[in-house]
């Protein structure tokens, strides 16, 4: 006669064969606490600290009032994150912005969020870091000239298409290798900060002295100084994009966010006194590439190491760009606001492939022109409109969804704070220096509605039989398949 399985035995048996089973096709929670950490500073640290602070110092004129700026800079990237942290846990979806958005007011603000950051916001920005990579790898092995920029823009290509591959293939590779470049980088950014610490303990304190005379910066030179600064911290609500990924996200977002930018914000602080404790503001002003001039006079023979590990730091930003942008269009398509296909997840990597490579391509685009800094600048306003919205749609809903839940709650004057510093963002450079492509700019985002109402709201039968049949096609090259179910 048999004897009868005891409870502990059968609980060893049902887990056994769980473990067995496959996992769901969906997004999977492969990002960690450090992991999320990395992704906030690894995607907020790109080159813009390494090659130009001039740019808040040129518009503050004194080294006093640049370094406050930084700190300010920081202050409000670490509130308005505070802000995202209540909306991504209590709307624990991808998609950031646009999962925000889509809840606060409908579809339309959702959908024009994914379109300027699908076709202009995301893919340029992205294509810019890799150029900048490309030309710091290029200048080791031209010494002494400018580098060819058929070649610059193939090694940029190059760049796009090896981080848009490691993505696609696995999102615990792409969090290992963000984990990695962030490392490297923060490597640079300690050696930079204990020699300036070193020098400036040596007495080498001359730069700041009376380092508020001069004459005072203006309003408008205040708002682009702060302008400015605030984009080098973009990327501070990178892990709101991928909150279906994050282990524990109600504990994991707030506590990483409030590692991670404070943490950005203290380095960029000492870096700039590091720059400054070497560099005159007249020298600071006259070099193309600070990082670089400050190896030069203080870590030679040995300041190879300056563009090896700025490059390490733009594949690091450029990587998280990937990483959180393909979630964007993953979440846009699975609300029916892309092709159907572009939310349709890998069977073999589960990852949201076919969006990841469509970044890939329409970054690509972007290689080709000659200069395409001036279009990001005219549209980076856009992100601060969209900022100011989806902060107020968090204000909106504290009364008209009194009862989601919601675990982290922070003080009203936060986001209305935040709010007011947004609007004032957006107004100050059009009223500063007012230009026909602000005007193109918001044009272009409005266009968005016409393929709105044709594709999504209409659903013309024409388009239908259209996009199914790529579907199918795609579906059956990328081996992909819808989601198995919607993660709460």
């Amino acid at each position: 006669m048999g004897q009868e399985t005891s409870p502990r035995k059968r609980m060893e048996n049902e887990r056994s064969i769980q473990s067995k089973e496959p996992k769901v096709t969906n997004l999977q929670k492969e990002v960690g606490l450090f992991s999320g950490v990395c992704i906030i500073v690894g995607t907020i640290i790109g080159s813009g600290i390494f090659i130009s602070p001039k740019s808040v110092l040129s518009n503050t004129g004194t080294v006093g009032p640049c370094l406050i700026i930084w700190a300010a800079c920081g202050v409000l990237a670490t509130l308005g994150a505070l802000c995202l942290a209540e909306l991504g846990t209590t709307i624990t979806k991808s998609g950031g912005e646009y999962s925000y958005l889509m809840e606060a007011f409908g579809p339309i603000p959702a959908y024009l969020f994914s379109w300027a950051s699908l076709i202009v916001m995301r893919p340029s920005s992205f294509a810019i870091v890799c150029l900048s990579f490309a030309e710091y790898v290029c200048a080791a092995f031209y010494s002494g000239c400018k580098p060819p920029e058929l070649v610059i823009k193939c090694l940029g290509a190059a760049a796009i298409w090896l981080i848009i591959t490691v993505n696609a293939l696995s999102a615990k590779l792409g969090s290992y290798v963000q984990n990695f470049f962030t490392t490297a980088k923060m490597v640079i950014v300690v050696i930079i900060i204990i020699s300036g610490l070193v020098l400036l303990a040596q007495g080498n304190t001359k730069n700041f002295e009376n380092s508020f005379a001069g004459t005072p910066a203006s309003v408008g030179g205040i708002s682009l100084a702060f302008y400015n600064g605030l984009w080098a911290y973009e990327g501070w609500n990178q892990l709101n994009y991928i909150t279906e990924e994050l282990r524990n996200p109600k504990r994991n977002l707030p506590l990483a966010i409030m590692i991670g930018i404070p943490l950005v914000t203290v380095c960029y602080i000492l870096v700039n006194v590091s720059y400054f404790t070497v560099m005159t503001p007249t020298e600071l002003l006259q070099s193309q590439a600070v990082a670089v001039t400050f190896g030069d006079r203080v870590l030679y023979p040995a300041s190879w190491v300056v563009p090896l590990f700025v490059a390490f730091s733009t594949i690091g930003a450029a990587n998280g760009n990937c990483f959180t942008t393909g979630r964007i269009i993953y979440v846009a398509s699975r609300e029916g606001h892309m092709l159907k296909v572009l939310s349709y997840i890998s069977v073999r990597r589960l990852t949201p492939a076919p969006a990841i490579i469509l970044f890939g391509i329409i970054a690509t685009i972007y290689i080709i022109p000659g200069d395409i800094n001036s279009l990001v600048n005219y549209f980076s306003f856009a992100t601060w409109l969209f900022y100011a919205t989806t902060i107020i749609g968090l204000v909106v809903m504290r009364f008209t969804k009194k009862n989601h839940q919601r675990p982290i709650k922070v003080p009203i004057f936060i986001p209305i704070f935040v709010i007011l510093i947004s609007v004032f963002l957006v107004l100050a450079p059009i009223i500063t220096t007012p230009a026909w492509e602000y005007l193109y700019c918001v044009l272009f985002i409005l266009s968005g509605l016409i393929f709105y109402f044709l594709f999504v709201y209409s659903k013309f039968a024409w388009a239908q039989k259209i996009s199914k049949p790529v579907t199918i096609f795609l579906q059956m090259l990328m081996e992909v398949v819808p989601p198995e179910k919607d993660l709460e």
